[in-house]
C-alpha cells in the first residue's frame, strides 16, 4: 500500500514531490524548511526559530498521516553552517524529549530559499 500525505497544516510541495508517503506502516516524510504554511514566508531568520518551524512543520504532515514525532524513528537534518549545530540541537531536544530517533546531521552548501536548516524523517504509524 502507497499513500500521498498531504495537509494545510504545513507548507506545499515546492516541485514534483509529496510533503510525504505512507507505505505500509512507515511514513517518507520530505525535507521542510521553516515556511509558515499560511503566509509561505520564513518564520525567522535565527536557527532558533527556524528549527522550531521546521518540526513544527513535520509535525502536522505526520498528523495528517495519522502519527506523531513520538513515532519518528530516524530524520536527517541539513544545515547551512555547522556552526548553527548548538543552537538546533537544543530545539529539536525540546520536540523529541524522551523519543531519540536515529540522526544524521550534515552541512549542505546551500538549501531551498537559503533556509538555515531543512529536516526530513521517517516515522511509523
Amino acid at each position: 500500500m502507497r499513500e500521498t500525505i498531504s495537509t494545510e497544516n504545513a507548507p506545499g510541495a515546492i516541485g514534483p514531490y509529496s510533503q510525504a508517503v505512507r507505505a505500509g506502516n512507515l511514513v517518507f516524510c520530505s525535507g521542510q524548511i521553516p515556511l509558515d504554511p499560511q503566509t509561505g514566508e520564513f518564520v525567522s531568520d535565527d536557527i532558533a526559530g527556524q528549527t522550531r518551524q521546521v518540526l513544527k512543520n513535520l509535525s502536522a504532515v505526520l498528523e495528517a498521516a495519522g502519527t506523531s514525532l513520538n513515532n519518528v524513528v530516524k530524520t536527517t537534518v541539513f544545515l547551512s553552517d555547522m556552526n548553527d549545530f548548538v543552537k538546533m540541537n537544543e530545539i529539536y531536544a525540546e520536540f523529541f524529549g524522551e523519543n531519540k530517533p536515529a540522526r544524521a546531521t550534515v552541512q549542505a552548501a546551500r538549501l531551498p530559499r537559503d533556509a538555515k536548516v531543512e529536516i526530513e524523517c521517517i516515522a511509523l504509524v
